[in-house]
């Protein structure tokens, strides 16, 4: 079994003997690496393409030191990898709940993946829990953007950490 991978290294030295460490420790094979350190991403840093085989096992243990070691996997075989972001938010969410939904599904490779929904008798302090489901890579600036949003409404947004 093969399987492509995309990583996104940073342009330090042994970045990338760090991240083939484990394809051969575990006894999977590297087919093929491109790595042209001068193509970066809008991020600073490299995508490396690497093409590994082994058994389905053993690339499964493979991907999970790789992210043990905290390696960044883009892309599984032409599949873009999501990052997961919980907030809550507070406040009189009533009137601004849709808006503010609408206004993070419209985000290019952003999901609202989940919602659940705590209404008070006092309506400032209703509360949401609100699961998003991002493109790698996007979780900083979809952090940056909810507070963003919730500045804007008077919520207290609170973010994972």
């Amino acid at each position: 079994m093969r399987l492509n991978l995309v990583l996104e290294l940073l342009d330090v030295p042994g970045q990338l003997l760090d991240a083939l460490e484990p394809i051969g420790k575990l006894g999977a094979n590297i087919v093929a690496v491109i790595h042209q350190r001068d193509v970066k991403t809008e991020r600073g840093t490299i995508p490396v393409h690497i093409t590994i085989e082994g058994d389905k096992e053993t690339l499964k243990t493979v991907l999970e030191s790789m992210e043990e070691r905290k390696v960044q996997i883009m892309e599984v075989d032409g599949v873009v990898r999501k990052e997961e972001v919980t907030t809550v938010i507070i406040g009189n969410i009533n009137q601004d709940l849709k808006e503010t939904v609408g206004f993070l599904d419209g985000i290019d490779g952003v999901r609202v993946a989940d919602l659940d929904l705590k209404m008070s008798d006092h309506p400032e302090q209703s509360a949401s829990k609100i699961v998003i489901e991002a493109d790698y890579g996007m979780k900083k600036d979809l952090l940056k953007k909810i507070k963003e949003i919730g500045n804007s409404k008077g919520f207290l947004v609170i973010n994972e950490v």
